[in-house]
């Protein structure tokens, strides 16, 4: 039986929540990007939601956050920023850039392969490409982080973190392939295995008012 997966549901258009009063309106090409942040359907482990976006790194931003959950064990965490300088910046390929963080929770001997960075970082590339999401100045670091408790804390199990932080500049505007990879990297880091590509996505089941009354 194949894994549903549910929309990502609506909210205020990015325009009137993550641009200041005082600045001029977005400019169209951001705000069709930043629309199409929320046109991709996510499966059911995955919970989306809008973060404030940084107002330093460009003239026009916005981000998403997302949790990656099995039961009620919160598996892997992430965030997608969207950065728009008409001008472009350095290290960019053009006006658009995508800042992606994400962090999922492993077993120490996932963690102590030498070989995991390259294959965290092969995680991405391969779900952009997966998602026919095309990029260019792709670049980031993936980082294994160990914590131990001493003290009061020193029963506390030993807890190992897998932490990749990745840039690169969409070639599109439709960014909606570039958040599905990202959902799929968050899966993957947390033991999900992604849907294959043939599995047609299912809308959440919608509740009747009048049923409810009735019970």
């Amino acid at each position: 039986m194949s894994t549903p997966v549910v929309p990502f549901p609506q909210a205020p258009a990015y325009a009137a929540t993550m641009t200041s009063s005082d600045r001029p309106p977005a400019p169209p090409a951001f705000r069709r990007a930043a629309e199409s942040l929320r046109q991709v359907e996510v499966r059911p482990e995955i919970e989306l939601e809008d973060l404030p976006a940084p107002q330093r790194l460009a003239p026009w931003s916005a981000a998403v956050g997302a949790s990656v959950y099995r039961d009620d064990d919160e598996l892997a965490v992430g965030r997608l920023i969207l950065l728009y300088d008409p001008d472009g910046q350095r290290g960019w390929d053009g006006p658009f850039r995508l800042v992606a963080y994400v962090r999922a929770d492993m077993e120490p001997e996932i963690t102590s392969d030498p070989l995991l960075g390259p294959v965290a970082w092969s995680w991405l590339t391969e779900a952009l490409d997966a998602h026919h999401a095309d990029y260019s100045a792709a670049g980031g670091t993936v980082t294994r982080a160990v914590s131990e408790g001493f003290g009061n804390k020193a029963d506390d199990p030993v807890t190992t973190e897998l932490e990749l932080r990745a840039s690169w500049s969409p070639t599109q505007e439709d960014l909606s392939g570039h958040v599905a990879a990202w959902c799929d990297l968050m899966c993957v880091a947390a033991g999900i295995p992604p849907l294959p590509p043939d599995v047609a996505p299912l809308p959440r089941r919608r509740e009747d008012p009048e049923s409810d009354r009735t019970k």
